[in-house]
């Protein structure tokens, strides 16, 4: 591919701008099919929106507003008069249907100081509710403006679907403006020239744009969404940039070792370039697994990384090519004298801190497998008390938010109010006097558990025998009381009550049940997928390596990574040991969904750095070293693209980090910390020690493991010859040197 593109230079460049221009103009022409709330989750909770999909029933966003005060009561007029006032201008503005005064549901709190105006937002679905709030939000403030004493403040479906809509329009691109300088900056200073620091971040942007369009255009057959974006961003950005940066780096080793332009890219794309092939193939293999989740937002996740992965693959390994036969040496123009000098001389040992670090480890590399091990072990410890959850409104929120504020008064009021559980009933007859009956002993059964609340609220839609009960829960929504009551409404009220009733059918749905049966089914996919991707990812290696040794290796030091990142998320965004100091607190919980993704995503991307340093240490070996000096001389010629390409991916996901939402920030943080522990803890230190106590052993496949399909690269690289002779103590046969061996 590399040659290929080297000799049609043109047609790779103008052919890779064709394609990206023509899928983003496509993808952008077709628009996006967002997934639908009976796809998004699993369980009773898919099955309570297919019927009302399929009833064509509208669940309207409800809406309350919050009338308050510390001195009067609602019985007193002065009160009643700002409830009807802000009854008033809510209608008025003509956006709001099924208002329903405090007065008549009974909506007012125990101490008589609370009441709850209640109705829902106009719209045929939730984007149009959340298109019509504004308005609403505005005569409510209005109202709150001429009553400074009382507290009149609106919180529901669609005032938070505002916030959240513009918040992630809001963050995404502030992680576009700052991760994009952020990695310019950081290349500038790994390559010292303008140029060479340009290339990746433009290839990776390219790609990026390009696999949006493809997404949107395959988004009629499977079905995106908004998080499917802002991970296609951040890991489109991280891999795009890495694997420019493996090519670049070793083409400009190569001409610094003296071989001609053609030579050196060819060596390039013989040796990186097949690195940055195999690590794509793995991140694939890596996000397919998240198929077997049978999660919708999950597959729509795990189909944008694909596309945006094999994207930058293609491009790394056609358009890179072409352009750097284009520039050749002029790669370097823009040259920044002091940084272009100081990355040629850390360059020409591996730097210094590896070789303080490298040094002591192959010399005792027992000792450091041991320290290193149980360091990573110390980290993973906390993750055994890890408890997942689908977060709520107010734990993927900011503290002080606004919002935040005024749904924790509305809770304090009301237990259970901003969530309740919503039962929806499909029956043969709706109006028949057995339905009836159920409803109405459903009802007291349920207030008699003593861990649901009033009020109880019946939507009864006749036409199509369906009615929606809404419930209020005890607790906050995802912890130990609200699970007991939503266990109690499935398996001792519903069954007892509305299921007496032949015929029907009583799915119960709402923010618990969605949390509930989203981590059930998280639980029942975490083994299929942890083993189809370390299944898959070890045979991919085995077969790349033609090495036992190196699959089990790989396989081991990716699960140590992995558990260490699981710890780190539990101990801060868990417990809040250190939240603080990246701006959040410890909400309890980790979203249910990071961990698998944290899985899949890190065994993928960490055979990047796995697969490009056992690489160099295989071409040494292959050429004569015997081990120890081979891990040496790998480590040592690896380490600063590989410090380079970690920095640059703990930066963008730190960026992440950054975000407002809880859940984006657990991802964010989560990838940093893995990444950095893979690129210094891990590659740094376990890799060399491990394959220093293996040996020879590294290398060893049992006979009846031949039949693998040989993936491993044999053609022969030419050499150079030395300008002085070889390092002491490197024994090498005569015209085997490494490609940029120096003294």
């Amino acid at each position: 591919m590399g040659a290929w593109s080297a000799r049609h230079r043109k047609t790779a460049v103008f052919g890779w701008l064709l394609f990206v221009v023509l899928a983003a103009y496509l993808g952008g022409v077709h628009g996006s099919t967002k997934i639908s709330d009976s796809e998004a989750m699993p369980g009773q909770v898919a099955r309570a929106a297919k019927i009302l999909d399929e009833a064509g029933i509208k669940s309207p966003a409800g809406e309350t507003v919050l009338v308050q005060s510390a001195t009067l009561t609602a019985d007193d007029p002065a009160f009643r008069a700002v409830v009807d006032q802000a009854g008033a201008a809510v209608r008025a503005t003509g956006k709001t249907a099924e208002l329903r005064s405090p007065y008549e549901t009974k909506a007012i709190s125990a101490d008589r100081h609370s009441a709850l105006l209640q109705f829902t937002i106009a719209g045929e679905d939730r984007e149009h509710a959340v298109e019509n709030v504004p308005a609403v939000l505005d005569a409510v403030a209005k109202v709150q403006a001429e009553h400074k004493d009382l507290t009149v403040e609106e919180f529901g479906e669609a005032s938070a679907g505002k916030w959240f809509q513009d918040q992630f329009k809001n963050d995404f691109s502030r992680a576009e403006w700052t991760a994009v300088p952020l990695a310019l900056g950081i290349l500038l200073i790994a390559f010292g020239a303008l140029v060479a620091a340009v290339l990746p971040v433009v290839l990776a942007m390219t790609a990026f744009i390009a696999a949006g369009g493809l997404v949107a255009l395959s988004s009629g057959l499977l079905h995106t969404s908004d998080d499917a974006s802002s991970v296609m961003l951040l890991v489109g950005l991280a891999v795009g940039v890495d694997y420019c940066l493996f090519y670049l780096r070793r083409e400009r080793e190569e001409r610094a070792a003296g071989r001609d332009p053609e030579t050196a890219l060819r060596v390039a794309a013989a040796t990186s370039g097949r690195a940055v092939l195999v690590s794509g193939v793995t991140v694939v293999v890596a996000m397919a697994g998240m198929f077997l989740t049978g999660i919708a937002d999950f597959q729509a996740m795990s189909f944008a990384t694909i596309i945006v992965v094999i994207t930058a693959v293609l491009g790394s390994l056609t358009v890179l090519p072409a352009l750097l036969s284009m520039l050749g040496d002029r790669v370097e123009k823009g040259r920044v004298p002091f940084l272009h000098r100081l990355r040629k001389a850390d360059s020409s040992n591996g730097g210094r801190v590896w070789n303080a670090v490298l040094t002591p480890v192959l010399r005792r590399p027992m000792a450091a497998t041991v320290l290193a091990g149980g360091l990573l072990l110390g980290l993973a410890a906390p993750m055994l008390t890890m408890h997942t959850a689908n977060l709520t409104f107010q734990q993927q929120l900011p503290k002080g938010n606004a919002l935040v504020a005024t749904s924790a008064r509305i809770e304090a009021a009301f237990p259970g109010s901003p969530s309740p559980a919503t039962i929806v009933v499909k029956a043969r007859d709706i109006s028949a006097p057995a339905m009836q009956q159920a409803i109405t002993d459903f009802q007291t059964k349920a207030l008699a558990t003593g861990k649901m609340h009033g009020p109880i609220q019946v939507t009864v839609h006749q036409a199509q025998n369906v009615a929606t009960i809404d419930v209020p829960l005890m607790g906050s929504g995802n912890d130990a009381t609200s699970t007991a009551a939503l266990t109690a409404l499935r398996k001792d009220v519903v069954p007892g009550t509305l299921l007496a009733v032949p015929g029907t059918e009583a799915p119960v749905t709402g923010s618990t049940a969605a949390s509930h049966d989203f981590n059930e089914q998280m639980s029942g996919s975490m083994l299929p997928v942890f083993g189809f991707v370390v299944a898959f990812a070890f045979l991919l290696m085995l077969a790349s390596f033609r090495s036992l040794g190196i699959a089990v290796t790989a396989v081991v030091l990716n699960l140590l990574s992995v558990g260490a990142a699981y710890g780190m998320l539990a101990l801060v965004f868990q417990h809040g040991v250190g939240a603080a100091l990246i701006g959040t607190a410890g909400v309890g919980a980790v979203e249910s969904w990071v961990p698998l993704f944290l899985f899949v995503i890190l065994f993928g991307l960490s055979m990047d750095y796995h697969v490009f340093v056992v690489s160099r240490i295989k071409e040494a070996h292959d050429r004569g070293l015997e081990t120890r000096a081979a891990i040496s001389y790998g480590i040592r010629s690896t380490a600063g693209v590989v410090t380079s390409a970690a920095v640059i991916m703990v930066a963008v996901f730190a960026v992440f980090g950054t975000l407002s939402m809880q859940s984006m920030k657990q991802m964010g943080v989560g990838l940093a910390v893995a990444v950095l522990i893979d690129a210094t803890v891990i590659r740094g230190v376990l890799l060399p020690s491990v394959m220093s106590l293996l040996g020879e052993r590294n290398w060893y496949l049992p006979k009846w493991l031949n039949w693998l399909p040989d993936l491993s690269h044999n053609d022969p690289i030419p050499p150079v010859t030395p300008a002085a002779p070889a390092p002491t103590g490197l024994h090498l046969p005569e015209g085997q040197y490494p490609s940029n061996a120096r003294v």
